[in-house]
């Protein structure tokens, strides 16, 4: 039984949506109306803006739970139901499911400096690329989270996701590094036969016009092929949350807002996101756990594994794989970096 089915809850999917694209508009409307080059001050600023968002909202749904469900009757009439202990738990699913987005996003940032790199995209245009970006993954994540829900109603899709992360978590921890070739994507390749490219940049446009055609710049090919790396990306992270919380509201808002926070982590952590080289080996512990979790672990544990147990061992896999990327650094004669770039 759902604690926030959506029949009811319809009103807060409005709500929050309009909550995030308001914000988005203030972001880009005022704070970034004339692009620059954004500094690691002012990204830390907005990375600790939208942690600071995260957490708020996780206390208010927890404050929320707590006056809610002892008036649900359809709650109460559920054996062995204990409001209380029902909303920390919808809080620590919360936290969970953010921190293990969040740790996954990073992934994403390796993509981002390649990507730019590549296309030689100018610090000042970067962020421009990255929040049209945003807003393309939160159309493909609430659509990957609403199949989802759909999907886990059969208990088989649970085995199948379970097993689907576990084989990634594997593949992320003995497979061999590919490299990221723009060129190479089919989607690009596509779009090339029926939009002609430019070879350079035209500012700040996607799109310019040429003898009397439109004409796409290599800005948005940048765009184009993040977007298509973010949905490669959402097959793995959607399951993974999935695997902490059947929410659908909990999944769709934890999954929202480490999205939103991507953004001024890239510009954070660009620099020295090479250092932690040893980061993915604990991102695939992370995943093979919660796959493990679905298709093993909740069982084990009478139909559902304690989330607080989750939460301390995906912390602590992260910071064990940070701490070791600092303490054993990559050796400078032989580091590769655009392998280091490309993890």
């Amino acid at each position: 039984m759902s604690l926030f089915p959506l029949a009811e809850y319809w009103w807060f999917y409005l709500a929050f949506t309009t909550f995030v694209l308001l914000m988005l508009a203030l972001d880009l409307g005022v704070f970034h109306r004339k692009e620059h080059e954004v500094s690691f001050k002012e990204a830390s600023i907005w990375s600790a803006v939208w942690v600071s968002l995260a957490l708020v909202f996780n206390f208010l749904l927890y404050r929320y739970a707590l006056w809610k469900f002892p008036m649900d009757d359809r709650l109460m009439s559920i054996p062995d139901f204990i409001p209380e202990a029902a909303a920390w738990n919808v809080s620590l699913e919360f936290l969970t499911g953010y921190i293990v987005e969040k740790s996954l996003s990073v992934d994403n940032i390796f993509v981002f400096v390649v990507v730019f790199a590549y296309f030689a995209i100018p610090a000042k245009y970067q962020h421009r690329v990255l929040f049209y970006g945003i807003i393309g993954a939160l159309v493909f994540r609430a659509v990957f989270i609403g199949m989802g829900s759909w999907l886990m109603q059969f208990h088989w899709v649970i085995y199948l996701f379970g097993g689907f992360l576990i084989l990634t978590g594997l593949k992320m921890m003995f497979g061999a590094e590919k490299e990221i070739d723009p060129e190479k994507n089919p989607v690009i390749k596509l779009f090339k036969r029926f939009i002609p490219v430019t070879s350079r940049l035209r500012g700040k446009h996607f799109f310019v016009r040429e003898r009397g055609r439109w004409t796409a710049t290599p800005l948005f090919i940048a765009l184009l092929f993040l977007e298509m790396t973010d949905i490669i990306f959402a097959v793995d992270s959607v399951p993974a949350i999935f695997a902490i919380t059947a929410e659908p509201m909990i999944v769709f808002t934890s999954n929202i807002f480490a999205i939103l926070g991507l953004r001024a982590m890239y510009f954070m952590l660009a620099g020295a996101v090479s250092k932690f080289y040893l980061l993915k080996y604990g991102l695939a512990v992370v995943l093979v756990f919660v796959g493990l979790k679905m298709i093993w672990l909740n069982d084990a544990f009478g139909g559902k594994f304690p989330v607080t147990w989750s939460l301390i061992f995906i912390l602590s896999a992260i910071a064990v794989s940070v701490a070791a990327s600092l303490i054993f650094p990559l050796r400078e004669s032989g580091a590769d970096p655009d392998k280091a770039a490309a993890d």
